[in-house]
């Protein structure tokens, strides 16, 4: 037991801060469009509905590249491939400053989301190759910080850089260029500094690394997970397909809260920068979220119950922030909307791990990821449609609470399926790919 506290320990300051830098990165980039909109709509003709629409456009991407990318990882090994990927978004977030109106905003967005397919899933896989499965939800959860830590940092940035001009260049151009650009550099680092395995990580003694093979290989006996020549078999799985319905509601709250919450906040901000620093707050309640949830969650030996609870708390957020006309009170509404859904995915993902290792794992997390990232195109557009025939963002986020709700729904049913199968005589569900 001493040796798993100090190699988890040792593992967690090498390894989480330097990917939660890079996941940092990759939802800055995503998310630049957000605040860029507040001044594209009149310099370039994206209206609210075009916004939605090219906003979900890098989810359809996503979804069509991330399974290709995360089959090609394992074999390129995680430094090169994250260092390709860092390249390629970046290079395409810069372009979103040459933007001349929707149709090349609408390319712009499709590339990027091409290009940045396989990075989030590939870092959950990459993690499942150091922990055992008994440390991976409090590692997620930590990862997963960097999520709102995104937010936090960009809110107030682009606020600022909305503001810049020169060049030739005006603010939300310059948006872009800056943000692509620390993309590309990261990838830098990430040659240097990344290991692709405890085995090739100098850091790691052989000890080390007979110890991680060994509690390894026991949670493939007393789990029952797979790892079989075809992989891509788990892509027509029935429980890989369970758990991309449970994901995708939360991919519809979370992309469709954070890409319009410029929006929203704007009806009672009085300038960009104010703007910026009021929408920063929401995600300081989504770091403390993350961190309570996932140690709250540890607790338990398959996190259903937290994962429901979680959905239901973001629906209730949503949903009043439309009911309460005091500014104070709708910021308070949207911080626990953010508590809740960004708490969710380091909550979800110590689910479909119980089931999958190796060249299976790779693929059925980025199937997971990929359709539930449907989600991601469904939130946007959405409420884009809603805002652009209705002239207010409260009805577009009435629906995010609605599919919320029905996403504690599925959960609890989920649980109830599995609580049944697991009684039963077949035994427990399994995500197979034979």
């Amino acid at each position: 037991m001493d040796i798993e506290k100090s190699l988890t320990r040792k593992i967690t300051l090498r390894i989480i801060p330097f990917v939660m830098v890079l996941y940092t990165a990759a939802y800055v980039d995503r998310s630049a469009v957000g605040f860029a909109q507040l001044h594209m709509s009149t310099d370039i003709g994206v209206d609210s509905a075009a916004y939605g629409f090219g906003a979900g456009l890098f989810f359809l991407a996503y979804f069509l590249f991330e399974v290709p990318s995360n089959w090609i990882m394992p074999k390129v090994g995680p430094r090169r491939w994250f260092a390709r990927i860092l390249v390629s978004w970046g290079l395409i977030t810069a372009l979103m400053a040459a933007a001349q109106g929707p149709i090349s905003f609408y390319i712009l967005r499709f590339l990027l989301g091409a290009a940045e397919a396989g990075f989030y899933p590939g870092i959950l896989y990459y993690l499942t190759e150091w922990y055992p499965q008994r440390n991976r939800t409090k590692a997620t959860g930590v990862f997963v910080m960097a999520a709102p830590l995104a937010f936090l940092i960009m809110s107030p940035l682009a606020g600022w850089l909305l503001g810049v001009t020169g060049l030739g260049l005006v603010g939300w151009q310059w948006l872009f260029v800056v943000v692509g650009g620390v993309a590309v550099l990261l990838a830098i680092p990430t040659l240097l500094f990344l290991h692709d395995n405890p085995r090739t990580a100098p850091w790691i003694t052989a000890e080390e690394a007979d110890w991680i093979d060994a509690e390894l290989e026991k949670d493939r006996q007393e789990l029952g997970q797979v790892d079989h020549g075809n992989p891509f078999k788990a892509l027509l799985d029935k429980n890989v397909l369970l758990f991309a319905a449970l994901f995708f509601p939360s991919t519809v709250g979370i992309y469709g809260l954070s890409y319009w919450l410029p929006q929203v906040v704007k009806e009672f901000a009085d300038s960009d920068l104010h703007t910026g620093l009021l929408t920063a707050v929401p995600y300081i309640f989504a770091l403390i979220g993350i961190w309570i949830t996932s140690r709250w969650a540890a607790r338990f030996s398959e996190n259903w119950i937290p994962l429901a609870a979680i959905f239901a708390g973001a629906a209730v957020g949503i949903g009043f922030s439309t009911l309460v006309a005091s500014p104070v009170a709708q910021l308070a509404c949207l911080s626990l909307a953010a508590f809740c859904l960004y708490s969710i995915a380091g909550v979800f993902w110590a689910l479909p791990t119980l089931y999958v290792v190796g060249a299976t794992a790779a693929v059925g997390i980025a199937a997971i990821n990929s359709f539930g990232n449907l989600g991601g195109f469904v939130g946007p557009y959405v409420v884009g449609v809603i805002v652009q025939s209705t002239g207010t963002t409260k009805v577009g986020m009435l629906f995010l609470a609605v599919v919320l709700l029905l996403g504690a729904a599925g959960t609890l049913a989920a649980k109830a399926v599995r609580s049944r199968a697991k009684a039963g005589p077949a035994g427990p569900l399994k995500v197979m790919s034979c």
